[in-house]
C-alpha cells in the first residue's frame, strides 16, 4: 500500500503526503478495545470515520478567531492587523497552523464579522476578499473547511456572498446563521448563491445558541461545535447494520442499541483519552497557549447514519406507505430510537469531555462515507423517496432537537426558483418556525453540488471519472457517494 501510493500518478503530491501519513499512524496500535468493540467494528457496524490508531489531534478544531484578531499572535511572529490586507493575510497564515482530522481547518471563523472593521473601500475589499477565497481554496484543498456569516447583515457578508457567487468554488463551505437580526437583504443574497454554488446553508441560530451557551461555529460538514473548543473523536455507528442483529422492536431498544452504544461511549473516551493524556496537544500547541481554544470546550461526538433503513428493517416495512419517511409509526420508532441514543448519551458522564458540556458527549446526525451503502445519511428519508417538501420538513424537523452538534437535509431546487428566491426564504423561515435545526439547499443547474455535508464540483467529478487528476481529495469521496449512495439524484423541487 506505502509503495502503491508513492507510485500512484492518480492522485497529488499533497494527498500522497497525508496518505503516507495515515499508513504510519495505522501501523501502531496504542488504544485498548474490547473483544466486542473489535467485533462490532469488524462487522462494519461501528467504526472511527479514519481517524487512525494513535489520534495526535483532535478531530475537530474551533479557535476563537476574535481573539486572534484583537491580540496577533507571538508564535507566528504577526501584529494585530491594522487593514483588510493584513486581516487576510493574517487569517491566512494562521488557518495554515490550525490542524484537524483532515489536516486541514474545518473552521474559518465567522469570516464577515472578522473583516467588517476593515472595509473601508469596497471595491478594494472585494479585492482582497476574492484573493482571501481563491487562496482558501486552492491551498486548503479539502471542502470539510468551513466558514460562518451572520446573523447580523455587514458589508463584508454582502461582498462574501457576491464573490462566491462570481468564484463557484467548493472551498470554503458556507453557513449564514439565521435569526431574527438577519435581514432579508442579506437572506436571499444567501439563497442567490445557494442557488448558483450550493451555499450557504441555513442555521437556526436561536436553537443553535441556546444549545452552546453562546457563540457557536458550524465546522466541517454541518457540526456545531462550541466557540474555543472542538471535538476529540468521532465514532459512529451502522444502525441499518445495526438492526440485524435484533429479533425484535424492543430487543433492538432495550438490548441491542444499549449495548452498542456502552461501546462506543467507550471508545469515543479511549480516543479521548489518549489525544488528552498522551498525544500532549493540550500542554504544546500553540492555540491553547494563545487562549484561542480551551480545554474545556471539548467533548466527543457519538455519530450515527442509517435510521430510515433501521426502522424498516425492524419494521419489515416494504411499502411505501409503512416506511421511514411517510409512515406514523415508522417516524414514531425512528423518534424513539433517537431519544434512546440521547438519553444513553447524556446519562453517560465522563472526565474526557469539557466542564462547558457537563461532561458529556453530543450526539451528531452523520452525513456518511463514500463507502456506505444501504444507509442514509443520519435521521434523512433515503434518497428517492422523499415526500414533498413541506411534508418532508414536518416529518424531518422533530429529530434536529436531539443532535446538538450537527443534523440537517438538503432540497434541490429547479432552476426556476432563480426569479423567486423570496419563496424558498418563506420555506426556510417555516422550516426554522417548526425547529428544524440547518436547511441546505442547491438549484439542479449548479456545477458546485452538496454531496452530503461537503461540496464538490460535478465538473472535478467528470476529471475523476476521466482518471484526471484533481486538486481535492473531496472530489474522491463525492465520486464514492454517487456512485454507491445516489447522493445526487435527490428529488426535484419544482415551483
Amino acid at each position: 500500500m506505502i509503495l502503491e501510493t508513492i507510485k500512484s500518478q492518480k492522485i497529488t503530491f499533497e494527498q500522497k503526503v497525508v496518505t503516507l501519513a495515515r499508513l504510519a499512524e495505522g501501523s501502531i496500535e496504542v488504544l485498548n478495545k474490547s473483544e466486542a468493540l473489535k467485533k462490532y467494528m469488524d462487522d462494519g457496524i461501528i467504526c472511527d470515520l479514519f481517524e487512525g490508531n494513535a489520534p495526535y489531534r483532535p478531530r475537530y478544531i474551533v479557535p476563537n478567531y476574535d481573539i486572534f484578531m484583537e491580540q496577533g499572535s507571538k508564535f507566528l511572529n504577526l501584529d494585530k492587523p491594522t487593514n483588510i490586507w493584513e486581516a487576510t493575510h493574517s487569517l491566512l497564515i494562521l488557518y495554515k497552523h490550525v490542524p484537524s482530522i483532515t489536516t486541514m481547518p474545518v473552521y474559518l471563523g465567522n469570516i464577515d464579522y472578522l473583516l467588517e472593521p476593515f472595509i473601508e473601500n469596497e471595491d478594494e475589499a472585494y479585492l482582497a476578499i476574492k484573493l482571501f477565497l481563491k487562496h482558501i481554496d486552492s491551498t486548503i484543498t479539502d471542502s470539510f473547511c468551513h466558514a460562518n456569516i451572520g446573523p447580523k447583515e455587514t458589508k463584508a457578508g454582502i461582498l462574501i456572498l457576491k464573490a462566491m457567487r462570481e468564484l463557484e468554488l467548493p472551498t470554503p463551505n458556507l453557513t449564514i446563521k439565521y435569526s431574527e437580526e438577519t435581514t432579508d437583504k442579506i437572506a436571499i443574497e444567501a439563497i442567490k448563491t445557494a442557488l448558483i454554488t450550493a451555499k450557504p446553508s441555513f442555521a437556526n441560530d436561536k436553537i443553535f445558541r441556546a444549545d452552546f451557551k453562546g457563540e457557536y461555529g458550524i465546522v466541517s460538514c454541518y457540526n456545531g461545535l462550541k466557540v474555543g473548543g472542538g471535538a476529540n473523536t468521532l465514532v459512529r455507528v451502522r444502525l441499518g447494520a445495526l438492526s440485524k442483529l435484533a429479533n425484535s422492536e424492543g430487543d433492538f431498544l432495550t438490548r441491542v442499541l444499549p449495548e452498542t452504544s456502552k461501546e462506543i461511549l467507550e471508545y469515543i473516551d479511549e480516543r479521548s483519552r489518549f489525544i488528552i493524556e498522551e498525544s500532549g496537544f493540550y500542554e504544546s500547541n500553540f492555540l491553547i497557549k494563545e487562549g484561542l481554544l480551551e480545554k474545556e470546550k471539548f467533548t466527543g461526538l457519538f455519530g450515527f447514519v442509517g435510521l430510515a433503513e433501521c426502522v424498516n428493517n425492524l419494521l419489515g416495512a416494504t411499502e411505501k406507505q409503512e416506511r421511514f419517511g411517510y409512515s406514523e409509526k415508522a417516524n414514531r420508532l425512528g423518534l424513539e430510537i433517537v431519544e434512546t441514543m440521547s438519553k444513553i448519551i447524556i446519562n453517560h458522564k465522563t472526565k474526557y469531555a469539557g466542564e462547558f458540556f457537563g461532561k458529556t458527549h453530543l450526539l451528531h446526525s452523520q452525513v456518511g462515507i463514500d463507502t456506505d451503502k444501504d444507509e442514509s445519511p443520519g435521521c434523512r428519508i433515503p434518497v428517492g423517496e422523499e415526500p414533498e417538501i413541506f411534508e418532508h420538513i414536518i416529518q424531518s424537523a422533530p429529530f434536529h432537537r436531539y443532535c446538538p452538534s450537527g443534523i440537517g437535509d438538503i432540497f434541490v431546487f429547479d432552476e426556476t426558483y432563480k426569479s423567486n428566491p423570496e419563496a424558498i426564504l418563506d420555506i426556510i423561515k417555516g422550516a426554522f418556525e417548526t425547529e428544524m435545526r440547518f436547511f441546505s439547499l442547491y438549484s439542479d443547474t449548479c456545477d458546485v453540488v452538496r454531496v452530503t455535508g461537503y461540496l464538490v464540483k460535478k465538473s472535478e467529478i467528470e476529471k475523476l471519472d476521466r482518471g484526471e487528476q484533481v486538486l481535492r481529495d473531496t472530489t474522491i469521496l463525492g465520486k464514492g457517494a454517487r456512485d454507491n449512495a445516489k447522493a445526487l439524484d435527490r428529488k426535484l423541487r419544482s415551483e
